[in-house]
């Protein structure tokens, strides 16, 4: 018991201390007409179709835009390290470190090695979920009362045709999921949050296998079998500054992104 209660103890120092470091204020969300994209910068664009899911590749250094353009679409994405797909992103780690499960613009999204696989670099609505996790089969029942596509299966077809299986599956982290906790810990879905034509802009810090898949998210009363499409622009961007905020937003983020940088040095 003294060794639970020392535990406990410490754990509350350290969250002390790392929240009182971690900027209290982040950058308000990007305007939606604000941040626009080069045409001589882009790579790709591409859309994907509700219910179903894409696959592609993200060098270090390119970014990802992901727009709901109508508003009504949920995004979940995975990511592996190209290199070595043991390395797989982390949702548990990217709330612990960052002392938060809110994800908006200046946050970093984890590797389970502790290290950065993207930086949210603009963000039109801070609404994204680390939590709860994409649709599976019993959720997409249990909502429309019959089996759809779901995120879930389309990250285990995904995943196969890489070589990869469900082993190689972790939790995934939702965009445009307007999710929070109550002061009784239940889940509440925030749909006033999101508006057609939202996007998130998302840096790439190492060389990456993502997946994206555009199923409606389990707690959104209003969400579609089959949601409107949505876009995803891969383009090139610039180098971070010395000051770039993802890179200094805590102590603990500079840790992680001084380990990353060590891949490339």
């Amino acid at each position: 018991m003294q060794d639970k209660e020392a535990n406990r103890r410490r754990y509350e120092e350290l969250r002390a201390a790392g929240q009182q470091s971690t900027k209290k204020t982040l950058p308000k969300p990007t305007r939606r007409d604000d941040a626009p994209i080069a045409d001589d910068t882009v790579i790709e664009r591409r859309q994907v179709p509700g219910g179903w899911y894409t696959s592609l590749q993200l060098a270090r250094g390119e970014a990802l835009r992901i727009i709901d353009v109508s508003g009504r679409a949920s995004v979940s994405l995975l990511a592996w390290r190209m290199e070595d797909t043991s390395e797989r992103i982390n949702c548990a780690d990217t709330v612990k470190v960052q002392w938060s499960a809110a994800l908006s613009k200046g946050r970093v999204i984890l590797s389970d090695m502790g290290r950065v696989m993207l930086s949210v670099t603009e963000d039109t609505c801070g609404a994204h979920d680390l939590l709860v996790g994409g649709s599976t089969p019993a959720s997409a029942i249990a909502r429309f009362g019959t089996q759809t596509r779901n995120t879930r299966e389309n990250f285990i077809a995904a995943a196969a045709k890489v070589g990869l299986g469900i082993p190689d599956i972790p939790p995934c982290v939702t965009f445009f999921a307007p999710v929070t906790t109550d002061d009784a810990g239940r889940f509440v879905w925030h749909g006033d949050r999101k508006q057609a034509g939202d996007f998130v802009d998302l840096r790439a810090e190492m060389n990456l296998l993502v997946v994206a898949s555009n199923c409606a998210h389990p707690l959104d009363p209003d969400g579609d079998a089959a949601p409107e499409a949505v876009t995803l622009i891969r383009h090139r961007t610039l180098s971070p500054a010395a000051d770039d905020l993802c890179r200094t937003a805590s102590p603990e983020a500079a840790r992680a992104f001084a380990v990353t940088d060590q891949l490339f040095a």
